[in-house]
């Protein structure tokens, strides 16, 4: 099927290859990224951008003793591919399969785990110093995109890299520039010419002889310093590496293996930080990628002829917030949307359009984003920031500081909150909940549907102080979109049924599962209630403490972390109001939780139904009529 990949069983196999044969390599990683991401999903855009990058570092370099940090790690499908896991391409991103970022414990070659973005130079940076207080000797190299390099994070990297001039390499992969001829030729001379090691030689020779020249010596090496800065400021595009410490290399065309293979040998020899600086194509090699790399970014399961995927009758949340903020835009002129790099990821695209002016995407800087929000409420006006659940736990600080202390009319829409699924650990939003409801001044929503969300951002631009609203990956439940806008009374619950024996207390994508543990145990005669907490921060305290003196057992069930989070809180209130009852937790256990399915990973963590129906019942087996045993008792799981 393949012309070379199948004789590549690890990086030492691509280093005996000629450039022909690693050109057909290429074309063969590309084959196999297009087939692997149609079937899995995953991001196919910028991994068909990095291939022959990723050939070329790992022809030069010598991983696992060289250290390759991917920043973000999305595009690090064709490394995985390199270092012995191309058989394993077709269980990506499932359950018990190869995750979608880099991952130290997946194999030796992954030096870092990954999967925000702007980390890789700190990284990197970090490992070349302790390389070089243990005395060791090998290259670290960071890949970062032209995204990632806009948050603050690269640039505070870039600084103290600069300041401790250490050997360290990091590859800047634009892919946001089309590739000139012209321009490529240029600076692939002047990249010959800048690596070459016998050009640092001949410098210092010069500035020695110089230097040696009796009186005159210094002035003349001073006034050749100032010249040779202003050639540098004149002729060299990357001056702002360079004025940050850095050995500026670039562009160099990310696609032409050749030139990659003779800039990353020369730059290895290289002393200090080096910045190499590649201009590539995203979806290169797939026309329905290249002519949308947006779309191709994060994909999922897709037709390879068409490039399509399977239509959905459902909308999303996202969607939902996205309808939402149009037409609320379009009645109060005060609401602007403020988004970091994430556009189309949480539903603005339309918005931007429509009121290009007020929308603000500040490029991958969550902190700033918060601060600017806080900036524009001050101002008058009504921001709203659409980001996901584990971006906002970037700009923590932020929120507390500059925004719930000031009590401003910031509403955060916080996107993917709960388990997302195939993006696994670093982009579960697990957290949120335990981080968000501790801030004073700040009001926590979670919806239980669609309906719920539109009424809860119709709500928050009510409420004069900072508002939450954090909503779940994928499709709501289908329900008309049309019925009127409701305010929602602060902190007010909702019962959606009643019952006396037990009574579970869902929030968000848990009243879902509330309603089916409901059903299980309504079967085997347990009169059970089921209440829509809709409000993290405040509780419906009026509501919780009756129901707990009535039915003495509560169960809570969320799709956050069970520590700090919406059980905690119930725990805390009843504490508080001097209630005793018993309350079993459902919710993400004390640790990360890993790649797969939604469904297969409630299952895994025991939230699945089935399984909560059977937690409660070995819980509290009195549940059970007294013509019942638990032995007879067994919620099949389909």
């Amino acid at each position: 099927m393949y012309k070379i990949l199948e004789s590549i069983s690890s990086p030492d196999d691509v280093k005996r290859l000629n450039i022909s044969k690693m050109n057909e390599l290429a074309e063969d990683i590309r084959e196999m990224l297009i087939n692997s991401v149609s079937r899995c999903g995953g991001h196919l855009a910028a991994n068909l951008g990095v291939v022959e990058t990723t050939i070329a570092l790992h022809y030069v370099f010598h991983t696992p003793e060289d250290k390759i940090i991917w920043d973000v790690g999305h595009q690090s499908y064709v490394h995985k591919i390199l270092t012995g896991r191309w058989q394993e391409m077709g269980s990506l991103r499932q359950f018990g399969g190869l995750s979608g970022f880099p991952k130290t414990e997946e194999s030796p070659h992954d030096a870092f785990n990954t999967g925000h973005s702007s980390t890789s130079i700190s990284a990197a940076l970090g490992m070349a110093l302790a390389r070089d207080i243990r005395g060791e000797r090998h290259s670290v190299v960071a890949v970062i995109g032209d995204g990632a390099l806009t948050g603050g994070m690269a640039f505070e990297a870039l600084n103290h890299a600069g300041h401790e001039a250490r050997d360290l390499i990091v590859v800047l992969n634009d892919n946001e520039m089309s590739i000139s001829r012209n321009v490529g030729a240029m600076s692939a001379y002047l990249n010959r010419l800048r690596t070459d090691p016998s050009y640092s030689r001949k410098k210092e020779e010069i500035e020695s002889a110089l230097n040696r020249i009796p009186a005159i010596g210094p002035n003349i090496a001073r006034a050749a310093g100032k010249f040779k800065d202003m050639v540098k400021y004149v002729m060299v595009p990357g001056i702002l590496f360079e004025e940050l410490g850095f050995t500026y290399i670039g562009p160099v065309n990310g696609h032409n293996l050749e030139e990659l293979i003779t800039v990353l040998t020369n730059v290895r020899k290289m002393k200090g930080p080096v910045l190499v600086h590649t201009i590539t194509q995203k979806g290169r090699g797939y026309e329905p990628a290249l002519n949308d790399p947006g779309r191709f970014h994060g994909i999922g399961p897709f037709d390879i002829n068409t490039g399509k995927q399977r239509p959905r009758t459902l909308k999303t949340y996202t969607e939902v917030f996205g309808d939402f903020m149009l037409q609320r835009a379009g009645e109060d002129d005060r609401v602007v949307a403020i988004t970091a790099a994430m556009a189309s990821g949480t539903g603005l695209v339309e918005f931007a359009h429509h009121y290009p002016d007020r929308f603000f995407d500040v490029g991958i800087c969550e902190q700033h984003a918060v601060t600017l929000a806080a900036g524009l409420a001050r101002g008058g006006l009504r921001p709203v920031v659409a980001v996901y659940s584990t971006f906002l736990q970037r700009a923590y600080d932020q929120i507390i500081h500059d925004v719930a202390m000031q009590k401003l009319p910031v509403i955060f829409a916080v996107d993917r909150a709960g388990l997302v699924g195939e993006d696994g650990p670093t982009h579960h939003g697990v957290f949120d909940l335990s981080y968000l409801r501790s801030i004073p001044n700040l009001t926590v929503m979670v919806p239980a549907n669609e309906l719920e969300l539109r009424n809860m951002l119709h709500t928050a631009l009510a409420i004069d102080g900072p508002v939450a609203i954090r909503y779940p990956r994928g499709a709501g439940e289908g329900l008309p979109l049309d019925e009127p806008l409701q305010l929602l009374e602060l902190g007010q619950a909702r019962i959606v049924e009643e019952g006396n024996d037990i009574a579970i207390i869902g929030i968000g994508r848990g009243v879902g599962i509330g309603a089916a543990v409901r059903q299980l145990l309504t079967a085997k005669g347990i009169s059970t209630g089921l209440i829509d907490a809709r409000f993290a921060k405040p509780l419906d305290s009026k509501l919780i403490c009756q129901t707990a003196r009535r039915c003495q057992r509560l169960v809570s069930i969320e799709d956050n972390c069970r520590a700090g989070g919406f059980g905690s809180a119930l725990l805390e209130l009843l504490e508080d109001h001097g209630v005793k009852a018993e309350v079993l937790r459902i919710g993400i256990p004390d640790e990360f939780v890993e790649q797969g399915k939604i469904e297969q990973l409630l299952e895994f963590l025991n939230m699945d139904p089935e399984s909560i129906a059977e937690s409660i019942i070995t819980r509290w087996p009195g549940l059970l009529t007294s013509n019942r045993t638990w032995g007879l008792i067994h919620f099949g799981k389909n």
